[in-house]
């Protein structure tokens, strides 16, 4: 099974979302699709090189909209956005996140059974409904001045409000905004329109569906890490296969060493030219392939693929990769990154999710730096002058430029924040500060924060240990311990808790914490 395939999507027939009425389906753009090139041999004759084999030799260039084209465009608001995945939530409490540069809150109404999703804002001085507490009622009381909200954002209780007074908080000005949400594959989306007239969104659409994730003889890992950099960075880094053997060096094992045909020269890291193929691109995002493989972005947040053709056997072993992409801020984004395979359940079941993480988090680790700064380095160049500040030559670079094809002709290069925000990227912390796990992903996960919880824990006992036996050998000394080989089994033993102390200290800094990659001693 080949890993890199995995991102690498197969073509499709039929386009990849269904069309509003009317609306043709959209013609493949031929700048997309990677092309034969034909070279002369040196008696004149044309010699035809598999694509699989060469790359495109000319760069990629912007073509401007045919004579004629509608002018579509992509509403960033009539679209799903994931909060969160629900084994993350706590059913006791609110949880807040910004995405599309709104403030929002889910909570559980054990009323209803169901998880919400509002405004982050109390109306009476706006102090963070996320930073409160769910009531003896089951309502979201805001912690400030106490105000309690229904499972409607109606606000059922105002303390100050004299019992005998008028009902003020009956007022359309007590109530919170309450969003469409819903529970599918293992996720709450939610839909960031609160209008009344929004409230039926899900009879005309759903989030993307991944039938994986929900099939039994699947299991399905979850992990959320917060970035330090842009949507459009984290996209067009997890759509991109080719920096896998490089920016991830030697995290990745098992690798195969991939053929290009003619080659005399390859570097110990493997990289070699890869065939991507675009097709079916529309306002909706597009698919692509490599070989037997196949993957797909579902615009504006989902894209997943596999190394093995869709039609491939059932009970044959197969994986998917999935990537949900949050836009939060200008220079801030979310991966949600899940695992459906139908093997190795047993090992699914016996080990924890934070195990899985300290892997996916040191992947994720390798190249923040690296994309951190490519992004102020487009924001230098202008971001509408993509095109022209890179040199993108070879097919392997095929769903890059789809997705930045995607960006400008449908996006104008703009993410469309939901609220009113300053596209500026903020200031570039220390490195310690731009690679935190703590407040990215350990503190919204509740595998890690359990797992790091226990061994802060052991830490400190393995610390008491060490200095009772020290203890215990002082008083004992004379009296219990008469024999050196005794006193050295003592020793021995306090060192020992000492040493595996500060190893569990070391270990709890670099996987739950930060630890630098350099990519120089990799």
């Amino acid at each position: 099974m080949d890993p890199l395939r995995i991102l690498l999507p197969r073509a499709q027939a039929q386009p990849l979302l269904p069309l509003p009425a009317g609306v043709p389906a959209p013609s493949v753009s031929p700048r997309l699709v990677p092309r034969r090139r034909a070279r002369r041999h040196r008696n004149g004759a044309a010699r035809m090189l598999p694509a699989s084999a060469v790359a495109s030799e000319s760069p990629w260039k912007e073509q401007e909209p045919a004579s004629g084209e509608k002018d579509e465009r992509f509403d960033w608001l009539d679209q799903w956005y994931p909060f969160a995945p629900v084994e993350d939530l706590d059913l006791g409490a609110p949880h807040g996140k910004m995405v599309l540069g709104i403030r929002v809150v889910a909570w559980y109404d054990r009323g209803a059974g169901e998880w919400l999703v509002f405004d982050d804002a109390c109306p009476h001085r706006l102090a963070p409904l996320s930073e409160g507490r769910i009531d003896d009622k089951g309502r979201l009381q805001c912690v400030y001045h106490g105000w309690c909200f229904d499972g409607r954002g109606a606000c059922k209780f105002i303390p100050q409000a004299p019992a005998l007074g008028p009902p003020v908080h009956n007022n359309s000005k007590a109530c919170v905004a309450s969003y469409p949400c819903v529970v599918q594959n293992k996720i709450l989306w939610f839909y960031p329109r609160a209008e009344p007239e929004h409230r039926d969104v899900l009879q005309r659409k759903r989030p993307p569906f991944i039938k994986e994730i929900d099939d039994p003889s699947f299991v399905t890992s979850f992990l959320v890490r917060d970035m330090p950099y842009g949507y459009d960075v984290l996209a067009e880094n997890l759509m991109d296969p080719s920096h896998v053997p490089y920016a991830h060096k030697g995290l990745l094992r098992g690798l195969p060493r991939l053929v290009d045909p003619g080659r005399e020269e390859y570097d110990k890291e493997g990289g070699v030219p890869m065939a991507v193929k675009v097709e079916d691109s529309s306002v909706n995002g597009f698919a692509s392939s490599q070989g037997p493989g196949y993957s797909k972005f579902v615009a504006p947040c989902t894209y997943y693929g596999s190394p093995a053709s869709k039609k491939s056997e059932k009970n044959k072993p197969h994986i998917m990769l999935v990537f949900i992409i949050v836009p939060v801020a200008p220079g801030r984004s979310r991966v949600m990154w899940a695992f459906p395979r139908n093997f190795g359940l047993w090992l699914h079941k016996i080990t924890p999710r934070w195990f899985d993480h300290i892997g996916v988090n040191a992947i994720l680790d390798s190249d923040m730096y690296l994309l951190h700064i490519e992004e102020r380095n487009f924001a230098k160049a202008g971001i509408e002058n993509w095109q022209k500040s890179v040199y993108v030559p070879t097919s392997s670079d095929g769903t890059v430029v789809a997705f930045r094809n995607w960006f400008r002709k449908y996006c104008r290069f703009q993410v469309g924040w939901a609220a009113p925000t300053v596209d500026q990227l903020p200031a570039t912390p220390t490195k310690d500060k731009l690679m935190d796990r703590y407040w990215s992903h350990v503190a919204q996960c509740t595998s890690c924060s359990a797992a790091l919880k226990a061994m802060k824990a052991l830490e400190v006992a393995l610390q008491v240990a060490s200095i009772a036996v020290v203890g215990l050998l002082t008083v004992a000394k004379g009296t219990l311990l008469t024999s050196v080989v005794q006193r050295a089994v003592i020793v021995s033993a306090a060192v020992l808790c000492f040493a595996a102390s500060r190893w569990l200290a070391d270990f709890i800094q670099k996987n739950f914490y930060f630890e630098d990659y350099v990519h120089a001693y990799k």
